[in-house]
């Protein structure tokens, strides 16, 4: 374990025994403050900023400083809430998230088929909190964890998740594949949860996304496909005060194969996103043009060179 790694691990398992212990308000002034601090320190994180100017068509030094202070704000708040959320009453937190009639009964109408339901969300807002919902109406959901290092900390956040009824199967190193294990959930009709706008693999599928090409994992319509599950294209952002909201689009047609379903959740996502960029939390380089020679090369399936 490196040093760097030692250090995320003490801060990480901190942060879950002290911030939950302070009075919600107190901790939502000092996240707030650091956010604020973080996202006008030196203009804001620079491949925040990249990002988001995609999403507003821009130059990056057009992107508003206070979208930046906005969207480290609200980034803040997923970590205030995620280190809070073991302790808070179930109850308070499920009513907080809003679901308006209508992509309620998108929801409840996708699972009354009985085939299993795909919700597909980016990182936006706070996912965690609206896997909370999730259980709070279904019962449970499977999800994958992606594997952290040290191996510590990926114990931590996978006890942090499975203490809120969520299933997590590990992303790589598990006993299974996930792929296999989320489609007998499916095919036994359950939920299964998965965030869809970055491909950590390097078999993604290509897709434009704001104007500009990317990938994005296959998982969410291949599941969708072999299973005959809904796939729901599902967004949270934050609201006023402490509350928040999902919104459930129509539901993805699966029918036009691999490629046409990922473009067109590819569409929902970036008409979600485009809605609430502030509650965007992609501080990671998305599209091709700003990967690593590395990534490339691993995507490729080339090995890199000194040179």
């Amino acid at each position: 374990m490196t040093l760097g790694q030692r250090i995320a691990d003490w801060g990480y398992g901190l942060g879950w025994a002290l911030v939950r212990l302070l009075p919600e308000t107190v901790a939502n002034r000092i996240f707030e403050f650091f956010g604020n601090w973080l996202g006008g320190r030196n203009g804001g994180p620079k491949q925040l900023r990249a990002n988001l100017a995609r999403v507003l068509a821009v130059p990056p030094h057009e992107v508003p400083d206070e979208l930046m202070r906005a969207s480290m704000r609200s980034y803040a708040r997923y970590w205030r809430e995620a280190f809070q959320l073991p302790s808070m009453d179930g109850d308070t937190a499920v009513a907080r998230i809003q679901l308006d009639p209508p992509d309620f009964a998108r929801y409840q109408e996708a699972c009354a088929r009985g085939k299993g339901v795909v919700f597909a969300l980016p990182h936006s807002g706070n996912w965690d909190m609206a896997g909370v919902w999730l259980v709070a109406h279904n019962g449970t959901f499977s999800t994958v964890a992606e594997r952290l290092q040290p191996e510590s900390l990926f114990r931590r956040f996978v006890a942090y998740r499975e203490s809120l009824g969520f299933e997590i199967f590990p992303l790589s190193g598990g006993e299974q594949p996930p792929f296999e294990l989320l489609a007998e959930r499916l095919r036994a009709g359950g939920v299964v949860c998965l965030l869809g706008e970055r491909d950590l693999a390097k078999h993604g599928v290509p897709v434009t996304f704001f104007g500009e090409r990317t990938r994005m994992p296959a998982g969410p319509v291949k599941l969708a496909i072999e299973t005959g599950a809904a796939l729901l294209a599902v967004h949270h952002h934050f609201t006023e005060g402490f509350g928040s909201q999902i919104t459930c689009r129509d539901e993805i047609d699966v029918s036009v194969g691999l490629e046409a379903a990922t473009q067109a959740m590819a569409d929902v996502f970036a008409r979600n996103i485009a809605d609430h960029p502030a509650d965007w939390h992609m501080l990671q380089p998305l599209w091709e043009s700003d990967w690593s020679e590395q990534r490339r090369a691993r995507i490729d399936g080339i090995e890199p060179t000194d040179s």
